[in-house]
């Protein structure tokens, strides 16, 4: 079959899609009833576990307290015979090493026994401790390869779940994965780590206001998945959706996201059927879905689930992504989560909802009916606004990977530049406090008058949203808009979480010093937040962060805008970063300097397959379709001039020319990207650095070029000859 005629098949076969089949009634489905139903809980807990074991374990789920390895024995018990019934045959450790995905090895239940046959069984040591190989996963050099032997770690805050298969089930147990020497491996180490550490200066800050729990603060997280979905028959036909996660050709289309008619539109039926589904399985996974939209650009949609803990949060999310690819492959789509899938349209993001409670679930991040006279919420908010300023390089370098490069500082998402949206409420207090006023404010959370009889009036929040602010107080949290879409948010929220922690332990250690020298508590507060708010203000920025304006006052402001993630990776190993991590014991210098090393390796390896799939592409598929278009219009022109007995028209000669230019031109740049491919060894020896710049500075650009002739070519090149499925096919016909 021609590649031309793949493509009218692939229209003709979604044309013919019948409407997705009723899978569930939900007139008798016990949604309450079904939620967390494949999760060994605690409700599972208590009814399974001997009463010393619960409780040993409930106190390690709420307070962090370490659990009796005595204990083990029982959990893996109860827990095993959970699973059973559930039709697991097999468990696995399932970690987050850092490849930015999850890795599982699955071990059977099912043991021989002496007598030939075999019984089903699960110790405490294979609960409490696996041994999966660490020699291939990526180190940055803390593991050579010959030294393989890695550890997994039962991660006890993170419950246990069944994840159902066609031919059985498997029990997933949460773990950290870390070297024979003990150093980090994975995500979520760090994650554990950064938690302890703000949840304990949290706890110090509390108590300078007179609150005591008996339980620990939680760090809390909503996560927001955007996502795009295309018909499965349009990307099997793309090597670059394939293969790199995005379309490295394609024109713009007649029609994109300009009628903005897609954004909160009615959900069509074959995606809706799609996300219901997906649904039904996060739900029995204790996943708390709450909202599902299409989003921005055609084709784009978005999942929230409500806050967690960010260390469930985080897994959570992981395995949202998991359902959603293969959900979508089960309805006939692909699942698109890189940052920027299609030129010219929105691309897709992860905001990472970020907040902080006390020990008894109060939000600290909430103003309350009066936040100017709500000294808690101040000062925390103070703490954060002082994180953000001094870390601000270090928050950009969080979400530094190849894909947000094409999609930070675009019209559609955050700018590279760090800054805070608080609205105007909560500016006019900030600013009150650095001019050292705390007289009552003229502005107050009041009510929306609609002017409309029949409507009511709606209470009116404390902000207005900015889509165009990297880091926005919304209400009641803060929302971080630069994660990409892909990435695992993990390392944003370990970093977001140490320094806040650093922010707090400096802001407790000045009030502690200051009531020592006798100074009243309300007048050391005031003081300090009226000095750290006046030496971070230059972060707050409450307008168009999408404004040529904004740059060049932000350059003033001296704020960096580090626009390439080559750049950004840079700045998580400085020695200010590593004296940052090791004085709170979230990395070693070696495990900080690893993860610079793996984040330039990613990037090099994403940027070096596009490059090798453009040269591919152009050379395989795009230039043989031009040249063949080229052969066919100058037969044409040929076989004119012989009938009509005299020269052709100057249109017919100067449509010639300009296809034979452009495949000159797209020739010479796909040469000129294949030497600048075959002059550079990604893997020689000079220094990962070295690479990423290189790619950076020389092949992105030849990349670029590549595409753009492409993309002119498909505007001229016959419409039958062209071999890829086009934007306002993919886009639009699902």
């Amino acid at each position: 079959m021609t590649v031309n005629k793949a493509r009218k098949v692939a229209i003709h076969e979604i044309a013919n899609i019948t409407a997705p089949k009723k899978s569930l009634d939900y007139k008798s489905y016990d949604l309450p009833k079904e939620f967390g139903s494949n999760v060994f809980n605690i409700i599972e807990m208590q009814q399974r576990l001997p009463v010393n074991a619960f409780k040993a374990l409930k106190n390690t789920l709420k307070n962090g307290e370490p659990l009796d390895a005595s204990l083990a024995q029982e959990v893996a018990n109860a827990m095993k015979e959970w699973a059973v019934e559930k039709g697991a045959t097999h468990f696995t450790h399932w970690f987050q090493p850092m490849t930015g995905q999850t890795a599982e090895k699955h071990d059977s239940f099912t043991l021989p026994v002496s007598d030939g046959r075999a019984m089903q069984d699960f110790s405490g040591r294979e609960l409490i401790k696996g041994e999966p190989d660490a020699s291939s996963f990526p180190s940055g050099g803390i593991r050579a390869t010959f030294e393989a032997r890695g550890y997994t770690a039962w991660d006890a805050t993170s419950p246990a779940f069944v994840v159902e298969g066609v031919n059985g089930a498997t029990l997933c147990i949460p773990t950290a994965f870390f070297s024979y020497n003990g150093e980090a491996l994975d995500q979520k180490v760090p994650l554990l780590r950064s938690i302890e550490v703000v949840t304990t200066q949290i706890e110090r800050a509390l108590r300078l206001f007179g609150k005591e729990s008996d339980m620990k603060p939680q760090i809390t997280a909503g996560i927001e998945q955007e996502y795009f979905l295309i018909d499965r028959h349009f990307y099997l036909q793309r090597p670059d959706l394939i293969n790199a996660g995005r379309t490295l050709f394609g024109a713009k289309p007649p029609k994109g996201q300009e009628m903005e008619d897609h954004y909160f539109g009615n959900i069509r039926t074959r995606v809706l059927a799609f996300m219901m589904e997906a649904e039904q399985e996060m739900i029995r996974l204790g996943i708390p879905v709450k909202t599902r939209h299409n989003e921005v650009a055609p084709a784009q949609f978005e999942i929230a689930p409500l806050f967690e803990n960010v260390n469930v949060a985080v897994d959570h999310n992981m395995l949202i992504m998991r359902i959603l690819r293969s959900t979508a492959k089960k309805h006939g789509f692909a699942c698109l989560l890189h940052e920027k899938p299609f030129n010219g349209v929105n691309g897709s993001g992860k905001h990472n909802n970020w907040s902080m409670t006390d020990g008894d679930g109060n939000n600290l991040m909430d103003p309350g009916k009066t936040p100017d006279e709500n000294a808690q919420f101040l000062f925390f908010l103070t703490a954060v606004i002082s994180a953000v300023y001094k870390r601000s390089k270090l928050l950009r370098s969080s979400v530094a990977i190849a894909g947000n490069d094409h999609r930070l500082g675009a019209n559609e998402a955050p700018p590279a530049i760090i800054s805070i949206f608080l609205g105007d409420q909560l500016n006019e207090i900030v600013e009150n406090l650095m001019n050292g006023r705390h007289d009552a404010l003229k502005k107050r959370s009041s009510t929306l008058d609609l002017s409309v009889t029949t409507l009511p009036n709606l209470s009116k929040d404390t902000t207005d949203r900015n889509r165009t602010s990297p880091f926005a107080f919304t209400g009641n949290k803060f929302e971080f808009r630069a994660s990409g879409s892909s990435q695992s948010v993990s390392v944003v929220n370990t970093v977001i979480n140490t320094i806040v922690a650093e922010a707090v332990d400096t802001m407790c250690s000045q009030l502690e010093e200051d009531i020592k020298n006798g100074k009243e508590l309300n007048n050391a507060l005031q003081s300090l937040l009226h000095e750290v708010l006046l030496s971070s203000k230059d972060i707050l920025f409450n307008g168009d962060g999408y404004n040529d304006d904004w740059v060049k006052e932000a350059d003033k402001r001296g704020l960096p805008n580090i626009s390439s993630s080559a750049e950004a990776i840079l700045e998580f190993a400085t020695e200010s970063s590593k004296e940052l991590f090791y004085k709170y014991n979230i990395f070693t210098p070696r495990e900080t300097e690893s993860r610079m090393i793996i984040n330039f390796e990613n990037y090099v390896k994403a940027t070096n397959i596009e490059a090798l799939l453009t040269e591919e592409m152009a050379r395989t598929m795009i230039l043989p379709a031009a040249i063949k278009h080229q052969a066919m219009l100058a037969e044409s022109i040929i076989k004119t001039a012989e009938i009509l007995g005299k020269d052709v028209l100057s249109a017919e000669k100067d449509i010639l020319l300009k296809i034979t230019d452009l495949i000159n031109e797209l020739n010479s740049a796909v040469d000129e990207l294949s030497i600048k491919c075959n002059e550079h060894n990604p893997f020689a020896d000079i220094g990962v650095e070295k690479h990423a710049f290189f790619y950076r500075n020389q092949v992105i650009p030849a990349i670029k070029k590549v595409r753009e002739v492409t993309d002119e070519l498909e505007g001229i090149i016959d419409d039958e000859l062209w071999p890829l499925p086009k934007y306002r096919e993919m886009l639009f016909i699902y």
